[in-house]
């Protein structure tokens, strides 16, 4: 019996200046023919920052054949905004959404600082709930398989997430990991506690170690004191720690892919290569038409 395909998907974070936005671009333009599944964009707590978002996934809904998932978030804005958002993507052709409570304004680092907005949906099951309501998107929430760092334990942490799928969501991405144990284990626990949409692991390439090890601090997430010594010593030698890195996370992919994972999502960080690479040793290639 063939073994069932893999199924990738990617995530991009909206450009701050017209020479990002032509990078960005650039970087669209070379992973759409690896055909995966959605692309989504970042949403951050700035007007202008959300401006950039909706602006970058208008034009991959308008200008390529990529299924465009937008981000959305709890942060800064009043119920009747998010549902002008929403109602307006919905009329844009947009048919996925990320439902995400996000982020203070000051970022990840000022997590435990998060207040809800006095007049908005105050976390993301709320924000799921409030969608459902005006129009059926497909819904994706985040899934957290070593726990939100603001959670008071795992067992709370996966309740959360229950309550966003019992709300409405269709599937759950996880933030990135690096030991494939902890996605399995997380599995386990999750579909003992009655979830059943799909999880899809988040999968970060290692484009800079010591910028990888300032996100995993933020969001709680370990890292292997042998990652960490296959790493340290290539953050200047950027050629060699790109092969490193893509065959680190192939691995990861792989060993997950022998468990029955077959969907990865990819945090591109806005970049092509190693998420290039990783596919290709996944398997995953460029579609091209069939010769005449």
């Amino acid at each position: 019996m063939n073994a069932p395909p893999v199924n990738v998907s990617f995530e991009f974070f909206p450009p701050k200046t017209d020479d990002m936005e032509r990078k960005l671009w650039e970087t669209i333009v070379r992973l759409a023919p690896l055909k995966p599944r959605f692309v989504s964009v970042t949403y951050g707590a700035g007007g202008s920052t959300r401006e950039r978002t909706h602006a970058t996934v208008r034009r991959i809904r308008l200008e390529t054949d990529l299924e465009p998932a937008a981000h959305l978030t709890c942060v800064g804005a009043s119920r009747a905004e998010i549902d002008a958002i929403v109602r307006d993507y919905w009329q844009a052709g947009i048919r996925h959404l990320v439902a995400l409570r996000g982020d203070p304004p000051a970022g990840p680092d000022a997590v435990a600082s998060y207040e809800p907005h006095p007049d908005g949906y105050a976390y993301a099951e709320d924000l799921v709930r409030g969608i459902t309501k005006i129009a059926p998107f497909e819904l994706s929430v985040a899934a957290y398989p070593e726990g939100h760092p603001t959670a008071t334990s795992l067992v709370a942490d996966l309740d959360n997430l229950k309550r966003k799928i019992d709300a409405g969501a269709t599937r759950a991405i996880t933030q990135f990991f690096f030991e494939p144990s902890t996605y399995l284990r997380f599995l386990d626990r999750a579909r003992a506690a009655g979830i059943t949409v799909p999880i899809v692991p988040g999968v970060l390439p290692v484009t800079n170690f010591t910028q990888v090890r300032r996100i995993a601090t933020a969001c709680g997430t370990a890292i292997p004191q042998r990652m960490a010594e296959l790493f340290e010593p290539l953050d200047k030698d950027p050629e060699t720690r790109n092969l490193v890195a893509a065959t680190h996370a192939a691995d990861l992919c792989r060993a997950l892919f022998d468990q029955g994972v077959n969907e990865f999502h990819f945090y591109t960080l806005n970049r092509a290569d190693l998420t290039i690479a990783i596919c290709h040793l996944l398997g995953v290639r460029p579609v091209t038409s069939a010769a005449a």
